[in-house]
């Protein structure tokens, strides 16, 4: 029987997507619950998984298409798969026919002792990044692969050149990204479609400069007080949380407790209306290859330092792997963005809509400074506040950010909340 393959029902306020990648090719055996197409909208990425087992039929729209919830992208045909693998006991003697016609139906090599070890989405990442399963250990049950294993295994090739493969067909992608080395003396030039999500953000910083009087204030913090903390207590901690203690729990926890005095810094502008949030949902902006996204921390206020850090992890390695939701990114009081791990020393962040404010973080490097009237070298961070001014007064902003420069410097109080 025939199922056609739908475009699913989009999340609020995203009316279209684009047929980012295809996993399969017309042909390929495909299990229940497979993804078997990526749909880029401009917030996140969604998966359309197979609902049944069977055989990518057709694909009707290719990547790099704009499509809208319900339009139809492909067929599957399904129970054909069962239909055309081999029963194990006549592999080895079918090895050969076997292998000549599954080139010439489809050009997929059948399925070996070693695919059947392992899951689909193994498979799946193996195929696509050239791999073979038996060049890897598994750390999974009984020695099976996980997509763990294998995405640590091409990270580690990554250093070295791989060697020459044979060429094999690949399922459709949307077009490379320009070479990042052209040839000497080279001056091609190549155009290839903004992705939705950049498109977004483009839209929405300049949505954030058309429509908010933006205003940045700096400080700077001494962070020997937090490293040395860190430093006496790291190892515990991770023996008893299972989670490594970071900075950014600290900024977190400092930013709540200064929201909580400065409610305005907290708020939101809805047409005439200010809309004071009795709540802290703070953004942490995350970047990832398809751009800049900020997922949301909520009730902040309530969480440890321990559960900030799970939970900014997991919002990290969702957003890396393409698994946020709308309700991950939705909403959102405050938000905090750390260009320091990039190396930067300053700069200037933009608002994100329709929050009043954001917070900056920089790098973190030993300067020399004057402390009791000695020169001295600490551990030294630029903070930028960037605020709406039509909301929050200049000596509101500036004593804010002085806030938290004061809790981070003495970071007892945050667990005394002074």
């Amino acid at each position: 029987m025939s199922i056609e393959i739908k475009v699913p029902n989009l999340p609020e306020s995203v009316s279209e997507a684009t047929v980012a990648t295809w996993h399969l090719k017309a042909g390929d055996a495909v299990t229940r619950e497979q993804n078997l197409v990526d749909l880029e909208t401009d917030k996140v990425m969604l998966e359309v998984p197979a609902t049944a087992d069977g055989v990518l039929k057709e694909i009707r729209i290719q990547a790099g298409t704009v499509v809208k919830a319900g339009d139809i992208i492909g067929v599957l045909e399904e129970g054909g798969a069962a239909a055309a693998a081999p029963a194990p006991a006549a592999k080895a003697e079918a090895a050969a026919p076997a292998t000549a016609t599954a080139t010439a139906t489809n050009g997929a090599a059948p399925k070996s002792a070693e695919d059947d070890a392992q899951g689909p989405a193994v498979r799946k990442l193996l195929s696509e990044l050239g791999l073979s399963a038996a060049q890897i250990s598994g750390s999974g049950k009984g020695g099976r692969l996980t997509k763990e294993d294998v995405q640590a295994y091409a990270d580690k090739q990554k250093a070295a050149p791989a060697p020459a493969a044979p060429a094999k067909a690949e399922a459709t992608k949307p077009a490379p990204a320009p070479s990042t080395k052209p040839a000497a003396g080279s001056r091609t030039e190549q155009r290839v479609p903004m992705t939705r999500i950049r498109a977004r953000i483009a839209e929405r910083l300049i949505e954030a400069q058309a429509t908010a009087a933006m205003l940045t204030t700096f400080n700077e913090v001494d962070l020997k007080a937090v490293s040395e903390l860190r430093a006496k207590y790291k190892d515990q901690f991770e023996k008893a949380h299972g989670i490594k203690l970071g900075f950014m729990s600290f900024f977190v926890r400092a930013s709540i407790e200064a929201l909580k005095k400065f409610p305005s810094v907290n708020a939101s502008i809805d047409g005439s209306d200010v809309v004071y949030h009795g709540y802290y949902d703070l953004g942490v902006a995350v970047s990832t290859e398809r751009g800049l996204v900020v997922p949301v921390i909520r009730d902040a206020d309530a969480l440890s330092l321990a559960e900030i850090e799970k939970t900014i992890v997991e919002l990290g390695t969702k957003a890396r792997n393409n698994k946020l939701t709308m309700d991950d990114l939705s909403g959102g009081t405050f938000s905090i963005t750390n260009g320091g791990v990039f190396g930067s020393m300053m700069s200037t962040p933009i608002l994100n809509p329709p929050q009043a404010a954001i917070l900056g973080m920089h790098g973190i490097f030993d300067r020399p400074v004057v402390v009791g009237g000695q020169i001295v070298v600490r551990p030294m961070m630029y903070l930028a506040l960037t605020y709406d001014h039509r909301l929050i007064d200049g000596r509101e902003a500036v004593v804010f950010l002085k806030t938290i420069k004061e809790l981070l410097e003495d970071p007892a109080r945050l667990l005394l909340q002074l």
